[in-house]
C-alpha cells in the first residue's frame, strides 16, 4: 500500500493536446463535453454526424498534422520548456495529430500546456516548418493528475508504449 501524500501538488501529470482540426466533437472516437466539463466518469459526447458537420464548417484553417521534422521540432521545444522551468519530464510521445507528455511540476498543468503548445509553434514557425497563419494545435488540452508512483508508471508505459508502432522521420 502507498504512503498518503498531502502535497498541494500530484506526482506528475499526462497532459495531452491535438492538433487544429484532427479530433473533432461528434466523431467516431468521442470526445468531452462541449462545455469543458472533462470530469473523470462523465459520459463522453457520442458520435454524431451532424455535430461533426457544423465543427467542420466553423473550422478556419484546414486540419493539421506533423510530419517527422515537425515532430522533432515540437519534442525539442517541450524539452526546452521543461529545462528553463525546471519540470521533470518522465515520457514524452509526439504523434502526427497529438503529443503525450507525464511531467512533475510544482504548479497546475494547464500553464504547460500552454507553454508547451506556444514553444513549439513558435520553433516551427522560426524553422520555416509551417507558414506564419499556420494554426498548429486545437483548443484545450486533457490534464490528467497523477497522485500515487503506480499511476505515474501506468502513464509513462501509455505514452512510451500504448500509442502504436514507431512513426517514420519523413
Amino acid at each position: 500500500m502507498e504512503a498518503w501524500d498531502d502535497s498541494e501538488y500530484p506526482l506528475a501529470y499526462l497532459i495531452t493536446f491535438r492538433t487544429y482540426g484532427t479530433w473533432l466533437h461528434g466523431d467516431e472516437r468521442n470526445s468531452v463535453d462541449l462545455r469543458g466539463q472533462n470530469l473523470y466518469g462523465m459520459p463522453r459526447v457520442r458520435a454524431n454526424k451532424q455535430l461533426r458537420d457544423m465543427m467542420l464548417e466553423k473550422m478556419k484553417y484546414q486540419p493539421f498534422t506533423l510530419d517527422g521534422k515537425q515532430r522533432a521540432a515540437v519534442e525539442a521545444a517541450i524539452r526546452e520548456v521543461c529545462e528553463y522551468k525546471e519540470y521533470s519530464m518522465h515520457a514524452l510521445n509526439v504523434r502526427t495529430n497529438h503529443a503525450h507528455s507525464v511531467v512533475r511540476a510544482g504548479s497546475k498543468p494547464e500553464p504547460i500546456a500552454n507553454a508547451f503548445k506556444a514553444y513549439s509553434t513558435r520553433r516551427l514557425r522560426a524553422a520555416g516548418l509551417i507558414e506564419a497563419e499556420q494554426r498548429v494545435w486545437s483548443r484545450g488540452e486533457s490534464t490528467r493528475y497523477l497522485w500515487r508512483e503506480s499511476s505515474v508508471e501506468r502513464a509513462i508505459d501509455y505514452v512510451v508504449n500504448g500509442q502504436g508502432r514507431d512513426l517514420p522521420d519523413f
